[in-house]
């Protein structure tokens, strides 16, 4: 009954040009009670965008921080000294809570796609890519800030660029090497899609081809998103390859970055909710059960843990259903259409993935069906 609600639910919102594809997924107390799709199969990987921000830098973090070599207090100094978030005590806590003080978004690739056009070559070198890594980096690194350290919060791309980085680094490997490390560890598959290893990466979902992934974008670099405007110079753009991740400043990181750049299927999102449930009941595949329920309580003054966004509030896109009982509730939004809400209480996670995107950067229809869309699920599984 469930799984035929949440086909229902994903082709009516097609047919209302929410999005042209989507998947969905619902586990409840530890199995996948219903899944859907719309305009795809449901095995198919989506682009996750700030899902990344949970499923990749912040299971990072923890993970990290139960081995003892990171924690909330660690000081940004100690990757990058002398920069204006050092200046200003930013700790590794206040990038992940974002209280750092960063802006919310900067385009750092204009700068790059302007100094290095090879990026768009298919050809485009390796030592290129890793090299431009590098100065984006640096350049986040040199952001000005926009508030002190531990000012009121100030959702920041930039902020998660930098701490995927910083935990890279911490953990002595590669992002991508890092995230499929937790991942084997919570036994969850999502992935990165270098775009210099394209076709010859193993743990590629689609086996190496990438065609055939819903499309979030018809251009490279992406149209300006509302609010955007007029925020580089003007720059040729080119048709975007499918399976590329949709963020201009992550594609230019490789496609690997801490904000976003995961690609995954609905379950396997899904899946990471319920094994963060787990370990809050002490499962232990990462961390302590302590170290999670800060991670996903919400700070004073903000909705957000350790990375974690909560339901709290009039209006969240979790709707009004989810979460709303003791323990509360946990999940993350991505740009290009994509949710996790997990409820506590009733043990449910719900992933939601779309590429609402293709429909142009102004489509925001998504925002009126995603918490209807929670409502109903919960409903279905018998909330009241």
């Amino acid at each position: 009954m469930v799984k035929e609600h949440l086909q229902q639910l994903l082709e009516a919102g097609v047919g209302g040009g929410v999005f042209p594809a989507a998947e969905a997924s619902v586990f409840q107390a530890g199995t996948e009670v219903a899944r859907a799709a719309a305009g795809v199969t449901d095995t198919t990987p989506f682009d996750l965008a700030s899902l990344t921000k949970i499923l990749c830098t912040t299971a990072a973090f923890v993970a990290l921080w139960a081995e003892g070599t990171v924690g909330p207090a660690t000081p940004v100094s100690r990757w990058i000294d002398g920069s204006p978030l050092a200046k200003n005590g930013a700790t590794l806590g206040d990038l992940l809570t974002h209280r750092s003080g960063l802006p919310a978004w900067v385009p750092f690739f204009a700068v790059v796609l302007h100094t290095v056009p090879e990026l768009r070559r298919p050809d485009c070198t390796p030592a290129t890519r890793l090299s431009v890594r590098s100065e984006v980096r640096d350049a986040a690194a040199r952001t000005p800030l926009d508030a002190p350290a531990g000012a009121p919060p100030l959702y920041s791309d930039v902020g998660f660029l930098l701490a995927g980085e910083m935990l890279a680094e911490a953990g002595g490997t590669p992002l991508d090497s890092l995230h499929a490390r937790i991942t084997e560890r919570l036994g969850v598959a999502t992935h990165f899609h270098r775009l210099s290893t394209r076709g010859h990466d193993s743990r590629d979902p689609c086996g190496g081809r990438w065609q055939g992934l819903p499309a979030t974008g018809l251009l490279r670099p992406r149209p300006p998103a509302p609010g955007q405007e007029n925020r580089w110079e003007s720059l040729a753009t080119t048709p975007s390859t499918p399976g590329e991740v949709d963020d201009d400043n992550a594609w230019v990181m490789d496609g690997v970055a801490g904000h976003a750049g995961l690609f995954g299927t609905a379950t396997e999102v899904a899946r990471f909710g319920q094994r963060v449930l787990e370990e809050l009941g002490g499962a232990g595949r990462l961390a302590p059960a302590a170290l999670w329920e800060r991670a996903v309580t919400a700070m004073p003054g903000g909705t957000h843990g350790l990375g974690f966004d909560t339901p709290a509030g009039e209006g969240s896109a979790a709707g009004r259903l989810l979460g709303r009982t003791a323990p509360g509730g946990f999940g993350h939004l991505g740009y290009t259409g994509t949710s996790l809400w997990v409820d506590r209480a009733r043990q449910v996670s719900i992933a939601l993935l779309t590429n609402r995107t293709e429909l142009g950067r102004d489509n925001v229809r998504i925002r009126e069906f995603r918490p209807a869309f929670h409502d109903a699920v919960l409903q279905a599984l018998g909330a009241t």
